[in-house]
């Protein structure tokens, strides 16, 4: 502990941009004689570096990209491959494991050890990998790299120790699983094929051995030719050929016959007791055409044949298949064949693999299916065979966070204990209907609830307007509740004017969302520029939903004639950028009307949150309203306050109207700090016929999107998901400034001509500003300010495009040339370009990681340029504070801050009694500026002088449908952490925390001075910024767009740990990258995962046994005695000793340079380094006594084969003696 005290005399002079110039402050006033002063401020700091560790935690959702399976049916626990060299192990609700291959390749095939507690992988690299799964980490023991050949199929046997493996050359290698070594023994293609063909047979696309002799593999090669091989003969038992391509091939129990999935759609059954031809054909979905020809279908892609005890019929399940003719507007399909029965299931997506599961793990037993895992594209079903109507089981893993794409997230940590269970008792009754009764076959592992657990909520929005709420209590995920924000509006219809281009997009896109856990206060930010407000409830109700439009559109591009800019150099005449009412008269039919419209009868609402208020942005000349990119609410002022790149808005939701509607050069009031340039006319608009909302259903189509990133292009990372503005060009081709006009260069016209006059949302949809005329100002032919076919609002990626800019605004000729002339002058730096506009494909099949997907341009080509965008509101902050330095009590007020890094003062006058605060207005106003900071202002926080964190003001929650008490009147009961009532040492005052994207910067409130000022960072900036609390005290938790993840101390912003975690970001991550309390953080990692993190110390060092233990020890089931007369007859399986026939005495070594053993990190050698203490010494001892009986063992084999060589010897000897001792000697 480090105890900081700070005396700051003469701040102004020695701290850049620290205490305001009088231009930029407040209204003048001095402190009161109890107000602390910089010397006063003595706090305790505990955090300390060793208090701080990343560490991943757990991944929750659909594996991205999965491409195999794999189900260990003692265990009862299950794999899922996927192609960026994933792997996801699943057991019972809460085993759930994610590791990854250093390689990043694809996962081709997954092979348990069954009950040994070890998995095999093959991946795109031509490497196996084993697994040990005894650990509650999986860790890799063993790696084989194959030099000369590729992997295309691996098999392993049950209780076998012997791994074999096909390559596309058409040979079969066999692996040592114990020591991951390749054996002598090999099947080579031409071997296997009769001499006498002269095509190559294809790669190997099956192996299995013989259920009846293990001692016989069957080979099935691509081409359509299937190899019984006899492995202690070296020989082959029979050659069976095939005129269609095999995918895949399935034996019955007793090894007398198979079955062969076939590319024509068809299957074939083959007996071993005549190989020349099968037995049965059929294509199960062809049919005989009226000229005797066949219908053509589909591949099937996989088969399996399994028997069953209960029914003499056997299951034939099958995938694909169809006819192309019906198969055309039909969906994926799993056939499941039983007898004369035949049941068709159709998915949702494209099926990846399927399993059968069984209660053996033998395969010469009656196999008695009792499900069918299958995996999807985007989704996991397991299907249950036990009843007639196949069922499917209820998932209990969220593997649907993507039912339709995350467009935000939030973090809630140590939330008030009924949340949870009450979430959950309401959306249990969402829950759909039909699911099988049995439980969940996939149930193995164990896992307990660890003893440092506390209520934990995450709250992600989606692209179809639904918001969903997780339990994630115990580093697990699981549904509790879901809402429809598309609900409150009347549904698009055709033809309806600008709803019926809405139809098939996403116009209730999720931007952002507000919680307050302890009144259960929601509000929700859609992409049509609409905010909804929920209350909680446990009653249903019908009611009315109210309606509010605001007129938000400021415009700083309106012509100034020199007249008015000399007579008012700071402001031009106010129409020209005030906001006009609700209800001003447009310059077309469309404007004065929201994107959606809100239904206007009283409507139903079942329990859980219920819409009480929306407010819409309006048109305006034709054009749709800028995306909102702040948002902040309070349940004890009853106050909402939104903004966006054209001012703010504060509503009053318990009166349900508009307190305030201001442009950002407003807020300044008569103390605006920057000179504003004048503008040349805007030129014609674009017609708007074309203009309409795009969503985010199409972000998982294959066509390309564009996506421009700049210098601040994702400072709407902030607590509430705020957006900024995009930067505005004056023409597609040039910028004028003051004296000079420079060209752009030709590459980067095409670019801008897109770019100019939209703004940005965290969901990128630019869209261009509307102005009110201006009389007296002869207009010319407008320019098209965007590409034909281009709409306003673009079809937004899933929490990952976002185009904004360094806002930068001039509006008069005297003073400054511009904002980032002035920037300079304030911060001493130069503002950087932002030239670089990246071209990204969003596509499944390609990776969405991107290297330097944040790197900014430093050309010189546009780094001259003023261009001049307007200020954008990017974060709100309600609290008691300080509106003005001469206060001497704290009063509500609203923070505010900007993209220039500018913070505002709002000070609010609320009434104190209910009664008069139901009635009388509030009033509130701007008192100017408090500070500035370079970069976008992304977070404000508030300490108490003993450094403990201030909590908003909130209303205790009341139902507001529930029954009332006549003698008891319902009355709101409030929660106040004013700062005078938080601390007694330091009587009045608090400390602000205010972060940008460059710096962060510590106020004392009322004197507004600086106490401390850190750069965070000079050649990025910060794309998320929380304080948090973290063992019992409080820090500022920093993402940067370089990857670093960084913690400062508080106040004194001193850093504590700086760690490059995510060196290739890309911009999902930065979209969704959320800190909450406990040390804990959560990002989307690919568009089906969310990737939970911690920073603390603490928590990476009980993360172990908050996990779930993959292995259990469980004895392995004994295999069925078949009785004396199957035995006689040849029903048991015939075993034989592979260690004879692949082993080194036997087969001999195999070439080195047909492969490559690579120890694993947690082999034998490193485990010696790693281990330590007593633990290490024992583990040490163990390893010692494992060699030495190791060696010990060798050397007693090594004798006993000297002791049969010497007794061979002997014998021979002695039969030589005998042989010649009755011979003559000349006989000899």
């Amino acid at each position: 502990m480090k105890k900081f005290r700070k005396v700051l005399d003469g701040l102004s002079s020695s701290s850049p941009g620290g205490v305001a110039s009088p231009s930029c402050g407040s209204a003048a006033g001095t402190p009161t004689a109890h107000a602390p002063t910089p010397q006063d401020i003595h706090v305790q700091e505990t955090l300390v570096s060793e208090n701080f560790q990343i560490c991943k935690t757990v991944r929750h959702g659909f594996p991205y990209q999965p491409t195999c399976l794999a189900f260990d049916p003692v265990q009862k626990i299950l794999a899922i491959g996927s192609r960026t060299g994933g792997i996801r192990i699943l057991g019972r609700p809460g085993v759930d494991c994610y590791s990854q291959h250093e390689s990043g390749a694809a996962v081709l095939q997954l092979q348990f050890l069954i009950n040994e507690g070890a998995l095999v992988t093959a991946c795109a690299d031509d490497t196996l990998h084993l697994w040990n799964l005894r650990q509650r980490r999986p860790a890799i023991l063993h790696s084989l790299k194959f030099n000369r050949e590729r992997i295309t199929f691996c098999h392993l046997p049950f209780q076998s120790k012997w791994l074999y493996v096909g390559t596309e050359r058409g040979n079969t290698h066999i692996v040592n699983i114990e020591s991951f070594v390749l054996s002598g023994y090999v099947i080579m293609w031409n071997k296997a094929i009769e001499l006498a063909t002269k095509a190559h047979p294809g790669p190997v696309v099956h192996l299995s051995d013989s259920p009846k002799d293990e001692g016989k593999l069957l080979i099935g090669f691509e081409s359509g030719t299937v190899v019984q091989w006899d492995l202690r003969a070296k020989k082959v038992d029979f050659r069976i050929y095939y005129d269609e391509a095999i995918h895949s091939v399935s034996w019955h129990h007793e090894g007398k016959q198979f079955m062969c999935s076939h590319s024509d759609g068809s299957l074939t059954m083959w007996n071993l007791r005549n190989t020349a031809r099968p037995i049965q054909i059929t294509y199960p979905h062809g049919k005989i055409l009226k000229d005797g020809r066949k219908e053509s279908c589909k591949p099937i892609l996989k088969v399996e044949y399994k028997t069953s005890r209960n029914s003499s019929e056997p299951y034939v399940i099958f995938s694909g298949g169809l006819s192309y003719d019906k198969s055309g507007g039909r969906r994926p399909t799993l056939t499941i064949m039983h007898g004369k029965a035949v049941t068709v299931l159709e998915m949702d997506h494209p099926i990846v693999e399927f399993l059968v599961l069984c209660d053996t793990p033998y395969s010469n037993e009656v196999q008695d299916p009792y499900a069918v895992v299958v995996l999807l594209e985007k989704d996991f079903i397991v299907v249950d065979l036990t009843q007639s109507n196949f069922p499917i089981f209820e998932n209990p893993y969220p593997m649907d966070i993507h039912e339709s794409p995350v467009t935000c997230t939030a973090y809630f940590a140590e939330c008030p204990p009924d949340i949870i269970p009450i979430l959950y008792s309401i959306g249990a009754k969402q829950k759909k209907t039909g699911y099988s009764h049995k439980e969940w076959p996939v149930s193995g592992g164990t896992w307990t609830l660890g003893s440092q657990t506390y209520p934990e909520i995450i709250v992600t929005g989606h692209a179809d307007g639904t918001v969903k709420f997780w339990d994630a209590s115990a580093i697990t995920l699981q549904m509790l509740y879901k809402l429809k924000t598309s609900k409150v509006f009347e549904k698009p219809k055709a033809g309806d004017g600008r709803a019926g281009e809405l139809v098939e997009e996403d116009p209730y896109a999720v931007q952002m969302v507000s919680w307050c856990p302890h009144s259960r206060l929601f509000c929700v930010v859609g992409i049509s520029a609409h905010v909804i407000l929920y209350r909680f409830s446990k009653h249903d109700a019908n009611t009315q939903i109210v309606s509010l439009e605001v007129r938000l559109q400021f415009d700083s591009e309106d012509v100034i004639s020199p007249s008015e800019a000399e007579n008012n150099p700071c402001f031009s005449d106010p129409s020209s950028h005030s906001p006009q009412p609700p209800g001003s008269p447009g310059s077309g039919t469309q404007d004065s009307l929201p994107c959606l419209k809100v239904k206007n009868r009283p409507v139903r609402m079942p329990p859980g949150y219920q819409a009480e208020l929306v407010v819409q942005l309006q048109w305006v000349d034709g054009e749709p309203p800028q995306q909102i990119t702040s948002l902040d609410i309070n349940s004890a002022y009853g106050l909402l306050a939104f903004g966006n790149c054209n001012g703010l808005t504060v509503v009053d939701f318990l009166q349900k109207t508009i307190l305030m509607c201001m442009g950002t050069l407003d807020l300044y009031g008569a103390a605006d700090p920057y000179q504003r340039l004048t503008r040349s006319p805007r030129k014609n608009r674009q017609s708007t016929s074309d203009f309409c909302m795009r969503g985010l259903s199409h972000f998982y189509s294959d066509s390309k999107k564009r996506i421009r990133t700049s210098y601040q292009s994702l400072t709407e990372l902030s607590d509430n998901q705020v957006s900024m503005d995009m930067e505005r060009s004056k023409s597609p081709t040039s910028v004028k400034g003051p004296g000079r006009k420079l060209s752009l260069p030709t590459d980067l016209k095409t670019d801008l001509d897109h770019v100019n006059g939209h703004c940005t949302s965290p969901t990128s949809q630019p869209c261009s500003v509307g102005k009110p005329r201006i009389t007296g100002v002869p207009e010319g032919p407008r320019l098209t300010r965007r590409g034909p076919g281009r709409p306003p609002f673009r079809k937004a990626q899933s929490a990952a495009c976002m185009e904004i800019s360094l806002p930068v605004s001039s509006h008069t000729e005297g003073g400054y040339a511009s904002r980032r002339a002035m920037l300079q002058q304030l911060h001493g730096v130069s503002m950087y370009s932002h030239d670089e506009h990246h071209t990204t494909s969003y596509n499944w099949s390609e990776r969405e990681s991107r290297e330097n997907s944040f790197s900014r341009s430093r050309s010189s080509s546009v780094s001259s340029i003023d261009r001049d965008t307007k200020e954008s509101v990017t974060t709100l902050q309600f609290g008691e504070s300080y509106g003005r330095k001469g206060d001497a009590l704290p009063t509500a007020c609203l923070w505010v801050g900007t993209s220039l890094g500018v913070v505002l003062l709002l000070p609010i006058s609320i009434p104190t009694e209910e009664e008069e605060r139901m009635e009388e207005p509030i009033t509130m106003g701007p008192s100017g500026t408090v500070l500035m900071l370079k970069g976008s202002v992304l977070r404000f926080a508030f300490l108490d002088c003993g450094g403990a964190l201030i909590q908003s003001p909130y209303e205790v929650w009341r139902d507001p449908n529930g029954p009332e008490d006549p003698d008891r009147p319902r009355r709101r009961k409030l929660v106040n952490f004013s700062p005078s009532s938080s601390q007694e040492a330091c009587s009045d005052g608090h400390l602000a925390v205010v972060c940008s994207e460059k710096q962060a910067k510590v106020i004392l409130m009322p004197t507004q001075a600086v106490l401390f000022t850190h750069n965070i960072t000079e050649s990025s900036f910060l794309l998320r910024a929380d304080v948090v609390s973290v063992c019992n005290s409080v820090c500022l938790a920093c993402f940067c767009a370089n990857g670093h993840i960084m913690t400062l101390s508080l106040p004194s912003l001193r850093p504590l740990m700086d760690i490059n975690y995510l060196p290739l970001t890309d911009l999902r991550i930065a979209r969704t990258f959320v800190f909450t309390n406990g040390g804990q953080a959560l990002y989307l990692s690919s568009p089906t995962e969310i990737q939970r993190l911690t920073y603390s110390q603490e928590m990476t060092d009980n993360l172990q046994d908050m996990l779930g233990e993959l292995f259990t020890p469980i004895e392995t089931p004994e295999a069925q005695n078949k009785g004396f007369l199957k035995g006689f007859f040849g029903g048991n399986a015939q075993t034989f000793d592979r260690e004879e026939l692949f082993g080194e005495a036997a087969a001999g070594k195999a070439s080195r340079s047909l492969a490559q053993h690579i120890p694993g990190p947690m082999g034998l050698e490193n485990m010696k380094a790693a281990a330590g203490g007593v633990v290490g010494d024992l583990a040490r001892a163990r390893i010692a006594l494992d060699q030495r009986g190791e060696r010990l063992g060798e050397l007693e084999e090594r004798t006993a084969l000297m002791m049969n060589s010497a007794e061979t010897f002997s014998t021979h000897a002695h039969q030589v003696m005998l042989k010649q001792k009755d011979k003559k000697w000349y006989q000899l």
